[in-house]
């Protein structure tokens, strides 16, 4: 009972640090997004295991909807189409499985946002360098320290945390955050 106690009480506290800390980067991230959107580009999420599983969330969240009847909002997970992510990792490799869907789907002004807890996935950074030879808009959701991912990025969130569960954790409520204020600010527009 107490490791789980525990669990709760870790959490909890991220989420309070979070709380104080992150308010004003998240708004900025938003505004990127918000600004995009507006001009009628698209988001374009990655991210491997259970960030995968988080881009994939966070993409349904905005083509469906997450409170709110609104018009569909343009996202798409690279995380999904398993013929392209076997193709690309088959012909050219596991690290180039981002980098190549975004030559053929990014454009100029898209966001890029990719999720990681270590900061420091290959095919991320090479994602995040094939996103911006195309002029599109990087963010990263990150843990840790933001490994390597922090510096080749426009924008970043780091969730101040070494402990890859809570890490996760924070970034799902940070993506809810961002759907949520999304939704109800491009939903006044529609």
């Amino acid at each position: 009972m107490s490791s789980i106690r525990n669990a709760l009480a870790e959490s909890s506290e991220l989420m309070g640090r979070i709380a104080d800390s992150l308010p004003g980067k998240i708004e900025e991230v938003l505004q990127l997004i918000l600004r995009a959107l507006e001009s009628g580009k698209k988001i374009l999420i990655m991210g491997n295991g259970g960030s995968a599983a988080d881009a994939q969330h966070m993409e349904a969240e905005l083509v469906g909807r997450f409170k709110l009847e609104r018009k569909a909002i343009p996202a798409i997970s690279l995380t999904t189409n398993t013929s392209t992510l076997t193709a690309i990792g088959n012909d050219y490799s596991f690290e180039r499985i981002f980098a190549r869907q975004i030559e053929a789907l990014a454009e100029k002004g898209d966001i890029v946002l990719g999720i990681s807890t270590s900061g420091h996935s290959k095919n991320l950074i090479l994602g995040f360098e094939a996103a911006k030879s195309t002029g599109a808009i990087t963010v990263g959701l990150l843990g840790k320290d933001g490994g390597k991912i922090k510096d080749s990025v426009d924008i970043s969130i780091i969730v101040p945390s070494d402990n890859t569960p809570r890490i996760q954790e924070a970034h799902i409520t940070i993506i809810h955050i961002l759907c949520e204020e999304i939704e109800k600010r491009m939903g006044k527009k529609a």
